[in-house]
């Protein structure tokens, strides 16, 4: 649901970082932040609560382009990961536009990854999104560990839309920028009168 700032001649456009507690949403909007240059980034915030944080920030990315004569501006957000917090999770999916699912590639936390997602597909259905609609990418973060399920198994058990996805070291910032750009395109893409791609 992206707003039109007519005065500033800018669109802006809301990505949410979803998935498992712990599993890399945090290291992935730090990682962006960090590469972005200071004139084109607002503050980064930090929303705590007793055991995780929800981070968010925009930037205006200028390789990106125009639409209209519109600049494009980036809203990133993480949601808190555990479960407790869902009502948090609701409120920050409202009017989004795009989605980053961080998956924790460890094999153990398998289980924690599929109730991730599909609490994120309940939750978009519930304010009215087909996940299917969305612009959405996988990322399978933490790629770098021992105990990593293998990429044949994380795709056939959570890529069910067959959505671009990305193997990511967010600490490294492997495959950050990656899954940000293809979110982002997908974006422009619906924005220019497009289906997700």
């Amino acid at each position: 649901m992206s707003f039109f700032n007519h005065n500033a001649k800018e669109i802006h456009c809301k990505i949410v970082y979803y998935g498992p507690s712990l599993g890399g949403k945090t290291t992935n909007l730090q990682w962006v932040y960090q590469q972005t240059v200071a004139e084109q980034k607002s503050k980064l915030v930090a929303l705590n609560t007793d055991i995780e944080r929800t981070l968010f920030f925009d930037f205006l990315p200028l390789n990106i382009g125009e639409i209209r004569g519109y600049k494009t501006r980036f809203h990133l957000y993480t949601v808190p990961g555990q479960v407790v917090y869902d009502a948090s999770r609701k409120l920050i999916l409202k009017g989004l536009d795009g989605v980053v699912f961080v998956a924790d590639s460890q094999e153990e936390r398998m289980e924690e990854n599929l109730e991730s997602l599909r609490n994120l597909e309940r939750n978009l259905e519930a304010q009215g999104y087909d996940i299917k609609e969305v612009p959405l990418v996988m990322q399978y973060n933490k790629r770098d560990l021992p105990n990593a399920a293998s990429l044949k198994d994380l795709r056939s058990q959570l890529n069910l839309y067959n959505i671009p996805d990305f193997e990511a070291t967010a600490a490294e910032g492997k495959g950050v920028m990656e899954s940000l750009k293809t979110v982002s395109k997908s974006i422009l893409h619906v924005l220019k009168g497009g289906s997700t791609i």
